[in-house]
């Protein structure tokens, strides 16, 4: 089965109330636990490759590993580009064989984040790639995103119909209150779902993302400060607030900082316990096992996506 887009994924999530994990991928194990979580709980997925995870990896060697994991699983892999700012990155990957390409202009003004965002449509679509666009502003860090609090801007709901009919974007990334990285809410962590609801009825039908939605879980947390780590005081989006947006037409929602928590966790546990150990396969094994077993339960508990194909 060759790669596919998120359109057909899309309309099945928002007519059975449920999100599609999409996944930032770095390695060879992240994919391979990846995978396997979607293949044991048979539920869609989306891989996604960031700027830095290009750099990290080379992009050929990326997209080798997702096509052994479409060959080897048989599973239906929306491939996309993550946090895309420029006309230039989305078309290189759209001539480098992505499915999906994200082009995110929320840093200009809005008529100039309609123009970047409907020239990368009219250049995908004409590929048979879709793209999702971004409006509203995340705060937080991922790459080379680092947006300050102050800086950060909900998503206007009437805004939102005006840019997704000009563009014609395929699915549009939406700030309610989710804010990239392990360090999210000071206090009580809050979405604006009646924002949610607002922009969902304007655009009935329409597939809406979540950016920024690691739920930063605390077993993890304690478990990298345990062995060596300082990540006091992080939280994430509570997980009953996921899986409540995804009844609220939000298809796809992104998941990267749990999966470097349950990898680095797994790993520092390992070298606390084995420090003699010089061997990445020793541990790189149960990593990989510790993203398979925390996606799983995402897709069961979180994302409702399970059995789903």
């Amino acid at each position: 089965m060759p790669l596919v887009t998120s359109t057909e994924m899309f309309k099945k999530a928002y007519e059975g109330h449920y999100a599609v994990g999409a996944f930032n991928v770095n390695n060879m194990e992240i994919i391979q636990g990846i995978v396997a979580a979607a293949q044991a709980e048979k539920s869609p997925l989306i891989l996604q490759v960031s700027a830095g995870a290009r750099k990290y990896a080379n992009h050929i060697y990326l997209m080798k590993l997702v096509e052994a994991a479409v060959e080897d699983t048989g599973l239906p892999i929306c491939l996309h580009r993550v946090l895309g700012e420029e006309f230039d990155i989305c078309k290189a990957c759209v001539d480098c064989g992505f499915t999906s390409v994200m082009i995110d202009g929320s840093k200009h003004p809005f008529e100039e984040n309609i123009e970047i965002t409907r020239r990368v449509v009219e250049y995908a679509h004409e590929r048979g790639v879709v793209v999702e666009a971004e409006l509203g502003k995340l705060a937080g860090v991922e790459d080379a995103v680092k947006v300050a609090a102050k800086d950060a801007t909900y998503t206007d709901p009437d805004q939102a119909v005006e840019f997704v009919e000009r563009t014609g974007c395929d699915s549009l990334a939406i700030a309610i209150g989710t804010s990239h990285g392990a360090y999210k809410f000071k206090g009580k962590p809050e979405l604006d779902f009646a924002r949610l609801e607002k922009i969902t009825n304007l655009l009935p039908g329409y597939p809406l993302v979540l950016h920024g939605a690691s739920t930063v879980i605390p077993a993890f947390v304690e478990e990298c400060n345990k062995y060596g780590g300082k990540l006091d005081g992080a939280q994430g989006v509570p997980e009953d607030m996921l899986l409540r947006a995804g009844k609220f037409g939000v298809c796809k929602i992104n998941i990267d900082t749990d999966l470097r928590l349950a990898m680095t966790a797994s790993i520092r546990k390992h070298f606390v316990e084995n420090p003699g150990d010089f061997d990445p396969r020793q541990y790189l094994k149960p990593a990989r096992q510790a993203i398979q077993d925390m996606l799983a339960h995402k897709m069961r508990d979180v994302l409702n996506s399970s059995n789903r194909l």
